[in-house]
């Protein structure tokens, strides 16, 4: 096949970002190239959830193991909170999770979001260590201490709301001052209620509206909060369900008053968890749920709201894209608000703006910032038709993500050959035309080269030679 128009390419940010949870107390963490198969193209940030509380006997191991108990009937029940635990800090080291799956991560070309609850008592050098664990991961955003109004994580048990706050504050100075490629996420309470124009807190929680980079409220539309624990019925009192509109309002007032608090100066505005549960709702009206709040967003041009982050891919409950299969963990059961999420994600207001620039010729010097801001290569093909065959063969180590017709395809270093015919499966050609491919060269390790200048926040990939391309348009033997 003849390549026309080389040029190059500019990934920049969506009008809205759509994230995606990945493994919580609730699930475990699903590979991102099953995810991305599932979904036909990349996240702007898969969010991980993780809890360090060093100084706590069992340390580190998982709450709900090493202090299980017939008497816990909440899933917040443990001595600390029952997330994965972080294996970096102090004494630790940066092979093990969260490291190993946050390299996967932005190799395959999405951001990291990192929620960590930390036992406010560590020290300084606790927080530096952190800091020092985080330097090689680009431009990542880190969420300490979430839904921190509520009383139900451990360091609220541990902390008057006061002290919460400051903790975040100093955490967020302390942990930025060695990695100045980290963005802090605060997420607390906001505005609750109709006939309030306070948020949650605000006389102790104001000034780590000052503090973070990015603001953020949790939003389940419904939830059903005592799960494992019983079962969401009728009259019950462990779930909850709200009307979207009032989500979208209340989630609006929030940012009106964190702005005021913060002099007037917007700041991003996200929801850090966002989905209604499928055990209050059943499975299909949990899918119209979402996509009424997203209708609300679109038909609002809400350039106030960032992104928002679903919670989450695969859960044991009712709160994924997929049910965990109760025989097999590995095995995910797909829910109707699958096909919803994937139509949205495909949509112009929740897709990242890619620009075609000037021409180019090779080799050429690729940079990736990240998913809001990378620079890739384009080349124009032309089809005669909808194809048989049509595959991408390459001769050398490069770590690639690749679009072509609205599809992602990813190509691992010691990849040497991709199928693209997944696209026309989907989306069978017509007639003759002509299509972008477009390749974007995310870090093959999952880290930025700290000996750079701004190796902090970019990394570089060169390309010499471009794939050879074979395109079919009949069986091989007829």
């Amino acid at each position: 096949m003849e390549i026309k128009n080389l040029h190059k390419v500019h990934m920049g940010k969506a009008n809205c970002a759509i994230d995606l949870g990945d493994g919580s107390e609730r699930g475990e963490y699903v590979n991102q190239d099953y995810i991305l198969h599932k979904l036909g193209r990349p996240m702007r940030s898969i969010s991980l959830m993780y809890c360090y509380y060093p100084l706590d006997e069992g340390w580190p191991g998982r709450a709900s193991e090493v202090h299980a108990s017939p008497e816990v009937s909440f899933a917040w029940d443990y001595p600390y909170d029952d997330y994965f635990t972080y294996k970096g800090g102090i004494g630790g080291n940066t092979e093990g999770e969260p490291f190993c799956y946050m390299r996967e991560i932005r190799a395959h070309g999405q951001d990291v979001t990192l929620t960590l609850t930390i036992d406010p008592h560590v020290s300084d050098e606790h927080l530096a260590q952190i800091g020092r664990d985080l330097r090689p991961f680009g431009r990542m955003l880190l969420r300490i201490n979430h839904e921190a109004t509520g009383n139900w994580f451990s360091f609220n048990k541990r902390c008057t709301y006061q002290e919460v706050a400051d903790f975040f504050v100093r955490a967020s100075r302390i942990i930025k001052a060695e990695a100045p490629n980290v963005s802090v996420i605060v997420c607390i309470g906001g505005v609750e209620h109709a006939d309030k124009q306070e948020i949650e807190m605000e006389k102790e929680f104001a000034q780590t509206i000052k503090a973070a980079d990015i603001w953020s409220v949790d939003k389940y539309m419904s939830l059903h909060w005592g799960w494992p624990y019983d079962v969401a019925e009728p009259g019950g009192t462990s779930h909850n369900r709200h009307k979207v509109a009032d989500v979208y309002e209340m989630t609006k007032r929030s940012f009106e008053r964190f702005r005021f608090l913060n002099g007037g100066e917007a700041k991003p505005m996200v929801m850090s968890e966002f989905n209604a549960d499928g055990d209050v709702t059943g499975p299909y009206d949990q899918a119209k749920m979402v996509q009424e709040f997203c209708d609300l967003l679109r038909k609002d041009q809400a350039t106030w709201f960032t992104g928002f982050t679903f919670y989450q891919f695969r859960d044991r409950g009712r709160l994924g894209l997929e049910i965990e299969d109760p025989n097999n963990p590995d095995v995910g059961i797909e829910q109707p608000v699958m096909h919803t999420f994937r139509k949205l994600i495909h949509e112009d207001w929740f897709l990242p703006q890619i620009t075609d620039q000037e021409s180019l010729q090779l080799p050429v010097t690729l940079r990736w910032g990240g998913a809001e801001d990378a620079e890739g290569l384009g080349l124009t093909l032309h089809f005669d038709g909808n194809p048989h065959f049509c595959e991408l063969y390459f001769e050398d180590d490069t770590n690639l993500m690749m679009e072509l017709g609205g599809k992602w395809f990813y190509k691992a270093p010691k990849t040497r050959f991709v199928d693209l015919m997944p696209l026309f499966f989907e989306q069978p050609l017509t007639g003759p035309c002509d299509m972008t491919l477009r390749l974007f060269a995310p870090p093959a390790t999952g880290e930025n080269d700290l000996t750079l200048a701004d190796g902090l926040y970019n990394s570089y990939t060169t390309i010499e030679k471009l794939p050879k391309i074979r395109v079919r348009y009949t069986p091989v033997e007829a």
